[in-house]
């Protein structure tokens, strides 16, 4: 006390704004922030047989899977890549992108016991799944370099371009829009249950409408316009323009994901500032 006036470190307020979003209080629980990445990334192979090797083997099967029944048997074209290095581009960078959205979206619901309890910044939670994320994807973009050095060893028509500077900035782009769209549904999840169930069906469908599986360069001009407003269809052609050489980039795409991105974040935070005042209430 100096003076009669309580002096505190901390003052938590039952109202704060809809655009509330203080960088330095998540700076001050960064060892929380710490500890959730580590809950989260052990949680992925917690009581596995195979432990964290599964971040190498499910991108791997679904490489060839989607090597023998799209390159194969449906003969889709690759852009002139091999078939596995062309899936494998894709299918890495879209993990990190649905991993953030899918997980990130039941934020509340599935910490619903430990928001009731303590306090501490909300958005802690879905930054902490953002970051553990992104070492898992971290470890696959090893076994794809590894597979990458190989095919290069073989002389495949491989050519990495100066836009492979682009990739952290790809990388803060899937992140974000991951983000966004999951505190978005994850918000709405606490009224209508119903879209828990379909989360991931709705990313697996919008794969589908990305190219993951094709390159946009083969992907007949009439759709091509509903392909390009989703936005990670930049992110995931810039990703294999930048490493593999093969690609359609083009600055007003990116400069599309990226407001898109930003956006979606802006809209995410007040919505998910809004529904965690009473939550608790409601879950």
């Amino acid at each position: 006390v100096v003076e009669g006036v309580e002096q505190w470190d901390l003052n938590i307020n039952p109202k704060r704004s809809l655009f509330y979003f203080n960088i330095k209080e998540l700076i001050d629980y960064r060892d929380l922030i710490i500890m959730f990445v580590k809950r989260d990334f052990s949680a992925s192979y917690k009581q596995t047989i195979f432990g964290p090797l599964w971040f190498f083997i499910q991108p791997l099967l679904t490489t060839i899977t989607f090597t023998f029944i799209f390159g194969h048997l449906a003969g889709l074209s690759t852009d002139g890549l091999p078939k596995p290095l062309f899936y494998m581009a894709g299918i890495t960078a879209w993990n990190y992108f649905s991993d953030c959205l899918s997980k990130t979206s039941t934020t509340f619901k599935d910490n619903a016991t430990i928001f009731g309890k303590v306090y501490f910044p909300r958005l802690i939670m879905p930054l902490s799944i953002v970051i553990a994320n992104l070492v898992k994807f971290g470890i696959q973009m090893l076994m794809f370099f590894i597979i990458m050095a190989y095919y290069l060893s073989i002389g495949a028509s491989i050519h990495i371009t100066l836009y492979i500077l682009l990739f952290p900035l790809l990388v803060i782009i899937m992140a974000l829009i991951g983000l966004g769209l999951g505190m978005i549904i994850s918000s709405l999840t606490t009224k209508y249950r119903d879209l828990t169930f379909l989360i991931s069906f709705g990313v697996q469908l919008l794969m589908y409408v990305t190219p993951v599986i094709y390159p946009l360069s083969h992907f007949p001009e009439k759709y091509n316009l509903i392909i390009k407003l989703n936005p990670m269809t930049s992110v995931i052609e810039t990703f294999r323009f930048g490493i593999l050489g093969t690609g359609m980039f083009s600055w007003p795409s990116l400069y599309y994901s990226i407001c898109f991105a930003f956006i979606i974040n802006f809209i995410g935070i007040i919505v998910f500032n809004k529904v965690e005042r009473d939550f608790v209430d409601v879950v």
